[in-house]
């Protein structure tokens, strides 16, 4: 299975405060993160993280990589440290990557963008960096967890959220 997620911010104190996770401390917050993580992940997985991974010196990312289930690619966040992006624990780390999944062009990115490669095609990107407060564009999906439930999705699931939101509002 392939997992997408974003913005995990592990170690940081700043997603409390800022984007009102529901946790009364970061340890609290990284404990949550890492359990909702691995009850849908199992270790044969592959999981992008669509960056702004954790926040913390080699030995805190080291450790955080090794708690989470999967084969786990990063696609570098704009607070992707040195520490991040040297950890050990990653199968790739890049700025940007394009997938196919069941014949459908996948763009992988931090940041949305506002056209893409063949996006006149079908082509879905899939981004992070918003936190789950813009509005949502045709076959333009936050992967975040702030969007996500706190926890990696595939892109069966994206799709069906997006279908059952369209009925919803018909």
């Amino acid at each position: 299975m392939i997992y997408f997620t974003s913005d995990t911010h592990f170690g940081d104190p700043r997603v409390l405060r800022v984007d009102r996770r529901p946790f009364r401390s970061v340890a609290e917050h990284d404990e949550a993160l890492i359990r909702a993580w691995n009850e849908v992940v199992l270790p044969e997985d592959t999981v992008w993280h669509l960056g702004d991974f954790a926040r913390g010196d080699a030995e805190r990312v080291e450790e955080l990589l090794s708690a989470l289930n999967g084969v786990k690619h990063l696609i570098i966040g704009n607070n992707d440290g040195p520490a991040t992006l040297a950890a050990g624990g990653w199968s790739s780390v890049q700025h940007y990557a394009e997938l196919v999944i069941a014949d459908r062009l996948l763009i992988l990115c931090h940041f949305p963008f506002r056209t893409w490669n063949q996006m006149g095609r079908k082509s879905i990107n899939l981004h992070g960096h918003s936190h789950g407060r813009l509005t949502p564009a045709p076959r333009q999906f936050d992967v975040g967890v702030d969007a996500q439930e706190l926890r990696p999705v595939t892109l069966e699931q994206i799709l069906a959220r997006r279908r059952r939101r369209a009925r919803k509002s018909v």
